[in-house]
């Protein structure tokens, strides 16, 4: 359907809903008027509960969605957050001028009705009215006739119509609590404190991104949205909370993709007197928890495969991820000769660049997308990891991995780095890089060197990107289907 036909249409059918409407108040019955209505009992709990609550009187709200017209008796269909039920309303048992007055009534009205529950001659369980009342009117059509709302743009960009007349989307975003409820139930029995921290920031830091910028106007400075949770988090570590998590909205300028939105929720957690491999465990423990909570299975279908969560995650290095998928063993190479074969291989190599660099690009180009089950990618090179622990063995390296799951980093993880003098020679030269011309690069924060300098125990963290955590146990293919309400463009 053309959206300007769709516009006039709607327009057209808004009139005369509208004219409803004062027809309605005119006559002493604006539905509009209505402060509460009586809602006892959802229409699943009708569905599954039937053997006990048959013949049974109930009250239920909710939004009409289709009408079957049979004369002196109509089937309507009522949609609640938890389902749907069908209802049968008969002139006889609300009387001729109610049953007159609801016959006006439109596909999309709020309706609170009570009654019986039983199961018609078809076998379908109902709700028999002996009462019904209009507690809100629909101005504007459902969409496409009301068989569903398809298309993708009018879907994010009206996300109410969406979940009023997709139940499949309905469920998705319900799904999205109980994964966050589960995942707040994991780390709370795994004795962590959950936390607030600023989202204006006088500096932003914490991952490689690109910031967005504010301005407060009573203290006449600037302020930028974070970018990451971690720094302030690792103060409340020195200062004595041990097990602390934030699941929070972070926000970055960046563009948009099926994996990637500017705002999106993020879990970080830091746990005091453990390392990178604490982590792991703790992040295992925390994906199966949450997909048993969520999905009631280990074997996650997504797409047209199978993730395996049962199994042990599977655990390399960078390194020998790109010897396994590249061919290519990074331990023999020195920085030039890394250079001439990342040229070689089209790679664009920028004179900034270290040897950590470029096995970071041969990983990307050549690896991620074959980590289709868990897999943990350990040992960034320390270029790419200015918040990272050195690899006492290997210092070129640290302390870190990584968690993939179809071809996606889902965690980021590191033994935190702890020394002051090493954090500010990082922050040093991610200023270098920033100078360079490189937009990600972190930012030297006075306040959080000083807060090491009071000692900070050794510790572990991670980061969870909640948003494609949620992409995987709902079966979704982009950010958007798990965010509300998506980052748009406007439009003209």
């Amino acid at each position: 359907m053309e959206l300007k036909t769709t516009i006039v249409d709607d327009n057209e059918q808004r009139g005369i809903r509208l004219e409803k409407l004062r027809a309605l108040q005119a006559a002493g019955q604006d539905p509009f008027l209505v402060t509460t209505a009586e809602h006892t009992i959802s229409t699943a709990k009708i569905h599954k509960d039937f053997d006990v609550l048959e013949n049974t009187d109930v009250a239920i709200c909710g939004r009409i969605m289709s009408r079957r017209d049979m004369g002196k008796a109509n089937f309507i269909d009522l949609r609640d957050r938890d389902g749907k039920i069908q209802v049968y309303v008969k002139l006889d048992d609300i009387g001729e001028k109610e049953f007159d007055d609801f016959k006006k009534w439109d596909i999309g009205d709020l309706v609170e009705l009570k009654g019986f529950v039983f199961r018609t001659r078809r076998g379908e369980i109902s709700v028999h009215a002996k009462e019904i009342r209009l507690i809100a009117k629909a101005l504007m059509p459902l969409p496409e006739k009301f068989h569903g709302l398809t298309d993708t743009d009018a879907r994010y960009r009206r996300r109410y119509l969406d979940l009023m007349v997709n139940p499949e989307v309905r469920d998705t975003f319900i799904k999205r609590s109980k994964i966050l409820r589960a995942i707040r139930e994991y780390l709370d029995g795994q004795d962590f404190l959950e936390v607030e921290t600023p989202i204006l920031t006088p500096n932003y830091g914490g991952a490689a991104a690109r910031p967005f910028l504010t301005h407060h106007n009573a203290l006449d400075m600037d302020l930028y949205l974070r970018i990451s949770l971690e720094l302030y988090l690792k103060r409340l570590i020195v200062g004595g909370l041990e097990r602390v998590y934030e699941i929070g909205r972070v926000f970055r300028n960046e563009g948009l993709s099926v994996r990637h939105n500017p705002e999106f929720t993020l879990l970080e957690l830091y746990q005091a007197y453990t390392d990178y491999h604490g982590m792991m465990e703790l992040c295992e423990g925390l994906f199966r928890h949450t997909a048993l909570s969520a999905v009631g299975s280990l074997q996650i279908p997504y797409g047209d495969i199978t993730l395996d969560f049962e199994t042990p995650f599977a655990r390399l290095t960078m390194r020998d991820a790109v010897k396994k998928y590249a061919g290519i063993d990074f331990d023999t190479l020195d920085l030039d000769s890394a250079k001439a074969l990342a040229k070689e291989r089209h790679m664009e190599v920028l004179p900034r660049h270290g040897k950590g660099d470029i096995l970071n690009m041969f990983f990307e180009e050549y690896c991620e997308d074959k980590l289709v089950q868990p897999a943990f990618i350990l040992e960034h090179p320390v270029e790419i990891s200015p918040l990272a622990k050195r690899k006492p063995s290997e210092p070129d390296y640290t302390e870190r991995f990584e968690l993939f799951i179809c071809g996606r980093e889902m965690a980021n993880a590191f033994s935190e780095l702890n020394d002051p003098i090493d954090q500010r020679a990082r922050f040093e030269a991610q200023e270098a890089l920033f100078a360079a011309g490189d937009e990600e690069a972190n930012h030297t924060d006075e306040d959080f060197l000083l807060a090491l300098e009071y000692a900070m125990p050794p510790t572990g963290g991670i980061g969870i990107g909640i948003d494609r955590l949620i992409m995987l146990l709902t079966d979704s293919p982009a950010i958007r289907d798990v965010l509300l309400f998506p980052t748009m463009k406007k439009l003209n």
